[in-house]
């Protein structure tokens, strides 16, 4: 191969690296976003599953006429509003945790490009 060419290959491999190193920092920002949606998800669902259960004890408190049956509806009322007070808790437990995450991740795309430029300034190859 004539040196031009493997030059022109060693500048598109290094532009690759470059790149999959973007693309790595990419990835993990979208994983961020993937886990809090996630986590909206799940609070979703407790609310959902809370309103079924606050819908169903009214049901049964008001078109019953047994006792026993009253007394389910008001139990499943107070569940309901338990499980909506828990996974509002938990949900806002698991965004600290995720805030606290991303406050400490730190970028390392430059740094990388840093130390290629120092590693090869010991050899006299700066591009």
């Amino acid at each position: 191969m004539p040196g031009s060419e493997q030059e022109e290959i060693k500048k598109l491999k290094k532009k690759l690296k470059v790149q999959e190193r973007k693309n790595a920092e990419i990835r993990d920002q979208m994983s961020v976003q993937r886990t809090i949606f996630a986590n909206e998800r799940t609070l979703m669902a407790y609310l959902r599953t809370s309103i079924a259960l606050v819908a169903g004890g009214f049901a049964a408190l008001k078109l019953s006429h047994h006792t026993s049956l009253e007394l389910f509806g008001v139990l499943f009322m107070l569940l309901g509003a338990a499980l909506a007070g828990y996974g509002f808790l938990r949900y806002l437990q698991k965004q600290r945790v995720i805030k606290h995450q991303r406050r400490d991740y730190t970028h390392t795309s430059h740094r990388h490009a840093e130390l290629h430029e120092k590693q090869a300034s010991y050899y006299g190859n700066i591009d």
